[in-house]
């Protein structure tokens, strides 16, 4: 007999709530003030993290610190390892193979998701104050907040006079990728492109604030400049939290802080460049040749941009090891950068009295290649696109320092947050919407060496095939992550399989072994239930 897969079951024993009775049981006894949540979303973050073991000179002390006061999971991964849909995903709680949100279509446009509550507009129905600053929905939508602060702002960038371009000190061919993809450099190089004569537009940054128009950034020196979007969004934050502590608390908060870098372009002051010298940058862990057992460039164009940016990349400079520790300099220094801001956010919690009734999530919506495999960009179905930080402080909850090592994903923020916080109702507007796929981590933050919790043994991440409709789910490439095995499908048929234990760089495709048939077969049977294809 076929079994009924987790989605329909969910869709059936949910159907009542429709009519507004609680999902969770009402807390029973004395009634208590539900906690503040401070949840911090991070761009193109891969495990170049302090403690992550991603790249030995990474610094980040204030995610350290924030981890050795609460709870890491060493095995957390994307859903969907590209900005839109991932967001899309985690912030409605919904896979991107269930809602067919699955590549850059507006999360608010969907059928599915805009029938589903975000997290937000959940928390605000629960009696939460709702701000909002910086990229955190890839879509901008105000509504879904009470307040927010900055919109998304990748700035600032260079400027010709005409158009954004790609920073004058980066080498071409690298360069002509263009002023997002194609840039990184100190804010203290600031860019000249073209003549002179062509007026104060070609000389000098400039950002385009609110997605409306262009503006100058304004550069003296690096104690003397405008701030940095994420600058501005974490003392927007700070401000607000400390604003908030001097009210009455009788209603809680939920604040949602989304820093971009270390999304390109690679920008960040110079005293962050100046901590990791270009010539003594450790270059990723790569094996020559290692793309030769995979299957991602039979299935994708050449032109696709992680090829590609690794292509133009070897090709700008003498050698492929320069071009890797420049721009490895740049993305160390964007994440030193971008900790320095949680630092700021997470001591407006601490020094205001909030630490004990607030609690504090910090992640990203997915990972980074830095040239394995050939490959230079997020949305591959390896490793280091799919893992991400996760960390987790919640009084009272959660033991400091400790570490969860089962596999868990983006989905499960979600179901967790309302765990944790007792939060009542329905997460779908109407019958249009879904239920939540994802399941509550407060089992793993209370206990994280437990041996059992009710979700699934291995995450799921898919990312969207060349040419075919985020409609058509099936038709599109899937991983599955156990503690020990990553599983690939793509949706020619070709499979990879690596042994983490191992094998953790994962260069040996063992997926033609025969001696592994039998670990392949259990672990593609679960990819398809997990999809709903059993």
């Amino acid at each position: 007999m076929r079994r009924i897969s987790r989605r329909r079951f969910l869709g059936m024993t949910m159907g009542a709530a429709l009519g507004g009775s609680a999902v969770l049981a009402r807390p029973t006894g004395a009634r208590r003030r539900k906690p503040n949540v401070v949840m911090i979303v991070i761009d193109d973050l891969n495990d170049y993290v302090t403690g992550m073991g991603g790249h030995p000179q990474a610094k980040a002390p204030h995610l350290a610190k924030l981890a050795a006061q609460g709870v890491s999971f060493r095995r957390a991964y994307s859903n969907n390892p590209v900005c839109a849909p991932s967001r899309g995903s985690f912030f409605t709680g919904i896979y991107p193979h269930t809602s067919k949100l699955i590549h850059f279509g507006k999360w608010f446009e969907n059928d599915v998701l805009i029938n589903s509550k975000t997290i937000p507009e959940y928390f605000r129905e629960n009696g939460y104050r709702t701000l909002g600053t910086g990229k955190l929905l890839h879509n901008y939508r105000p509504h879904v907040w009470e307040e927010f602060g900055h919109r998304a702002n990748y700035g600032p960038f260079a400027y010709d006079g005409k158009a954004f371009v790609g920073h004058p000190s980066v080498p071409e061919p690298f360069q002509s990728i263009g002023h997002v993809d194609g840039s990184f450099a100190p804010t203290s190089d600031v860019p000249r492109v073209g003549k002179t004569d062509q007026g104060p537009g070609a000389v000098g940054w400039y950002e385009n604030p609110g997605w409306k128009g262009i503006k100058p950034w304004q550069y003296t020196s690096e104690g003397d400049r405008d701030l940095l979007p994420d600058e501005r969004c974490a003392e927007w934050a700070a401000e607000r939290i400390t604003t908030m502590a001097k009210q009455d608390q009788a209603k809680p908060f939920f604040l949602g802080v989304g820093f971009i870098r270390p999304h390109t372009p690679l920008y960040a002051p110079r005293r962050f460049f100046d901590m990791f010298p270009v010539e003594d940058i450790k270059l990723p862990v790569i094996r020559a040749g290692d793309a030769s057992d995979t299957h991602y460039q039979d299935v994708f164009s050449p032109e696709r941009k992680g090829p590609r940016h690794f292509k133009l990349l070897k090709e700008s400079y003498p050698t492929l090891e320069e071009g890797l520790r420049t721009y490895v300099q740049a993305y160390l220094a964007c994440v030193a950068f971008v900790d320095e801001q949680v630092g700021k956010v997470v001591d407006a919690i601490d020094r205001n009295g909030l630490r004990d009734n607030t609690i504090v999530l910090v992640t990203s919506d997915h990972g980074y290649n830095m040239g394995e495999k050939d490959y230079l960009f997020k949305n591959s179905l390896w490793e280091e696109s799919g893992r991400v930080p996760l960390i987790v402080r919640a009084p009272g909850v959660t033991p400091a320092g400790a570490v969860v090592e089962r596999p868990v994903s983006l989905i499960d923020i979600y179901p967790t947050l309302v765990d944790l916080c007792g939060l009542q109702g329905d997460t779908r507007k109407n019958a249009k919407g879904a239920p939540l796929d994802g399941y509550s981590l407060k089992p793993l933050l209370i206990d994280p060496q437990a041996d059992h919790w009710d979700g699934p043994d291995a995450a799921l991440t898919v990312i969207k095939a060349d040419q075919r409709p985020s409609e058509q789910p099936e038709a599109h490439h899937y991983s599955v992550r156990t503690r020990r095995w990553r599983y690939i499908l793509y949706n020619s048929g070709a499979e990879e399989l690596y042994d983490h234990d191992h094998d953790p760089y994962e260069w040996s495709n063992l997926a033609r072994d025969p001696r592994h048939e039998k670990v392949k077969a259990t672990l593609r049977a679960q990819l398809l239930f997990m999809t709903d294809r059993t």
